[in-house]
């Protein structure tokens, strides 16, 4: 299938979670700040979940260099017309994914605001294999995933992934409510997980930045 080369980047405590029960989600320093946001200027797009857009209300742009084009996976087109993803930098072209089941209201609005809305899917979620797709004839080549969990899982569950950069802050933060790297369903087997090999990692600021390729099926050893 067409699809972009995708890098899912996160920044995470040492037992896994990418925000805390309340939220936070602040386990970069400013060096490692530096790093996201030079790899968001090398990408033509960043993607992220409405649950993210609804928890951080980011912005999705880069500090220096050019900022990419922004995508919420957002079934419902439930994205909040005061979110900073829409309001801040409209010369920046916002992309909310939803499926036809998504409130015409709520799309009308969002259009009226300038958003670009892309039909993806029948169901109850965006079927992100659909939008891959959709994204590469918009020109994406090199997609940045920020998440948040669900969203992760969707996409490494389709094998939709090909590379992790994860920053590993020294804390741990527990809590079972606490959004973990992946959530959504799970594998039954760890025979039937994703297998990554360790490419990279480096030490910036007080975070340990790891970087893996996921290894397609055909390369991964049986459990």
């Amino acid at each position: 299938m067409k699809k972009p080369y995708v890098i899912l980047s996160a920044a995470m405590s040492v037992d896994g979670k990418i925000a805390t029960h309340r939220g936070d989600s602040s386990f970069s320093d400013e060096e490692d700040w530096k790093r996201v946001h030079k790899l968001r200027s090398q990408v033509d797009a960043i993607m992220v979940g409405i649950n993210t857009i609804l928890r951080d209300d980011s912005k999705l742009t880069a500090k220096e260099g050019k900022s990419p084009l922004r995508v919420i996976v957002d079934s419902k087109a439930r994205t909040p017309l005061n979110a900073r993803v829409i309001t801040v930098r409209p010369d920046l072209e916002t992309i909310i994914a939803v499926t036809s089941k998504a409130s015409k209201k709520n799309i009308d609005e969002l259009q009226k605001k300038g958003a670009k809305i892309l039909v993806s899917g029948d169901g109850e979620k965006v079927d992100l294999e659909l939008l891959m797709e959709k994204l590469f004839d918009l020109g994406v080549r090199k997609l940045m995933l920020e998440g948040g969990g669900n969203l992760n899982w969707g996409m490494l569950s389709k094998g939709l992934v090909d590379e992790l950069r994860i920053a590993i802050s020294p804390v741990i933060v527990g809590g079972k409510e606490a959004v973990s790297l992946v959530e959504g369903e799970g594998f039954n087997r760890v025979s039937e997980s994703v297998n990554l090999k360790l490419i990279n990692n480096k030490k910036v600021g007080k975070c340990l930045v790891l970087t893996f390729k996921v290894l397609p099926k055909s390369e991964r050893k049986k459990q």
